[in-house]
């Protein structure tokens, strides 16, 4: 079982760039596939990035492909979102989830994942 805690939300103008850290407690991090979530007011929570348990694979949703990249450290037992190009519309809150059952590609693009953490709130202004 893991636990993920994000880090690193804050306010940033729009055109801006901002890394969230989500870092999940836990021997058996490496084991995990881990995916990035948003929400805004109002809104259903959205899938945004997941990378599979080596890092070798990755899903991206269209409306961050090209803008946002995830990335993981194993040793770190920390996953990464770094988010460019920023926009009055990525404001939301932003969530860390682990998933140790996806072993495909087509599995990491399901919003379905185990643990979450709290989130952490992203602010981009105009």
């Amino acid at each position: 079982q893991v636990q993920p805690v994000e880090f690193g939300g804050g306010l940033v103008q729009a055109g801006g760039s901002l890394r969230l850290s989500c870092a999940a407690s836990g021997r058996t991090f490496s084991s995990y596939a881990m995916g990035w979530f948003r929400q805004a007011p109002g809104k259903e929570r959205e899938l945004l990035a997941a990378i599979n348990w080596s890092g070798f694979s990755t899903y991206y949703a269209d409306s961050v492909k090209g803008r946002f990249t995830i990335s993981r450290d194993n040793v770190k037992n920390t996953v990464y979102l770094q988010m460019n190009s920023l926009k009055p519309e990525d404001t939301a809150v932003y969530y860390c989830a682990a998933d140790r059952r996806k072993s495909t590609v087509q599995a990491l693009a399901l919003p379905e994942y185990e643990y979450w953490g709290q989130g952490t709130q992203v602010t981009v202004s105009s």
